[in-house]
């Protein structure tokens, strides 16, 4: 029996490299890339399915020992119940898993790469808009099919800034040349693109606002930042968004080609509930642009992410500016892409840069049979309360 499960294991690893060398040596998108389907012999394909059907039977068996007492009331430690994690699209990224897969009854996996662009911001708005272009471009070439942007990325940070550099959004075009270049990239790359934030005007208000946009270059979620950044370390740093900009007042989860995303910006992050709600929601993945400073970054910053993460055992993806020392706001930087077990995946440090890293979406149902959190919740004792889900019942 073990070395049924050895083998079982050696075979999935190898049939997982063959594929990942695939992708990652592919300068071109998948569609446009040629390749080839081995001929699997027949007897390999019944040693295969024999091992598999071992392979299943140990992680069943296991897991049967670790289920938690249903006296616990698990499910009701959510209200409404917690959704159940979606199986992601299947996208041409994915074709080529599952026709190669499926002649091993082995399906359940998607991968793909995410570009995270920390970019230098300066008050030259054109410029800005034109640079970010440039870095959505290059991360696609690199086979980005999901590209992040940080937060307040076409306007220097400053409650003066906003107002000035802020855009109709919902007019679009000329009013939001920034989201109109959005637009515009993810559809011609077809890719799909978490805008960071920019500054929005929408009648007399303003927001911080985090625009995603699907692989047809339309709008797929608009979110406005719910938890402004008003803070005062006495001697360290004093900010206050309240003074010009207005709370978001709407949680922002979207399915996309690329998986559910949940949106969060920066000072988004430090709330937990909201992570928590997303995840209820069946995020697969969570971004958030954040612009942290040079307080609280290096003490806070991969910690946020890590306890994001580890907490709701997804994907958690930030994307912060460059860090400008002559800036009125100095960013900490350190663009990160962290696991569902918390480890910190692909990081970069302080000046422009751009990350290409993998997220493999079948690592959570691994890492949530690992730790059934779900299973072993306490609802007879507290509950997480979605108030706009409940609402919508």
């Amino acid at each position: 029996m073990k070395s049924s499960f050895v083998s079982s294991k050696n075979l999935i690893r190898l049939q997982s490299a063959i594929l990942r060398s695939f992708l990652q040596h592919s300068s071109k998108p998948i569609s446009q890339t040629p390749f080839f389907i081995p001929i699997i012999p027949a007897n390999t394909i019944n040693l295969y399915n024999q091992r598999y059907q071992n392979l299943k039977f140990q992680i069943r068996s296991n897991s049967t020992s670790i289920m938690s007492s249903s006296a616990f009331k698990p499910e009701q430690a959510r209200l409404p119940p917690a959704l159940p994690l979606p199986s992601p699209p299947l996208t041409k990224a994915t074709s080529f898993a599952f026709f190669f897969f499926a002649a091993f009854s082995f399906f359940d996996l998607f991968w793909f790469k995410i570009g995270i662009c920390q970019l230098a911001v300066t008050p030259d708005k054109e410029r800005n808009i034109q640079h970010a272009r440039k870095a959505i471009e290059e991360a696609a070439q690199k086979g980005a099919q999901l590209v992040v942007l940080p937060e307040i990325w076409n306007s220097p940070y400053s409650n003066d800034s906003f107002p000035v550099y802020a855009e109709d959004i919902d007019a679009g075009h000329d009013a939001s040349p920034s989201t109109a270049m959005l637009s515009e990239v993810s559809s011609r790359l077809k890719i799909t693109v978490v805008g960071g934030s920019i500054p929005e005007r929408c009648g007399d208000k303003l927001y911080n606002t985090c625009c995603v946009f699907g692989t047809d270059g339309k709008l797929k979620a608009k979110h406005r930042k719910i938890h402004l950044f008003d803070i005062d370390i006495p001697g360290e740093i004093t900010f206050m968004e309240s003074k010009t900009l207005t709370a978001g007042e709407t949680p922002t989860i979207v399915d996309t080609d690329v998986g559910r995303i949940g949106v969060g910006i920066c000072y988004d992050i430090r709330f937990q509930e909201l992570a928590m709600i997303y995840a209820s929601r069946g995020a697969h993945l969570l971004c958030y642009p954040g612009a942290f400073n040079m307080t609280t970054g290096p003490l806070h910053w991969e910690l946020l992410q890590r306890a994001r993460a580890v907490d709701n055992q997804l994907y958690v993806a930030t994307c912060s500016p460059a860090r400008d020392a002559g800036a009125g706001y100095v960013a900490w930087g350190h663009s990160t892409l962290v696991g569902p077990f918390g480890e910190v995946l692909a990081t970069t440090e302080h000046d422009e840069d751009i990350i290409i890293a993998e997220i493999d979406y079948s690592i959570l149902e691994q890492r949530r049979a690992n730790l059934p959190l779900a299973k072993q919740r306490r609802g007879d004792l507290y509950q997480l309360v979605d108030i706009r889900r409940v609402s919508a019942h």
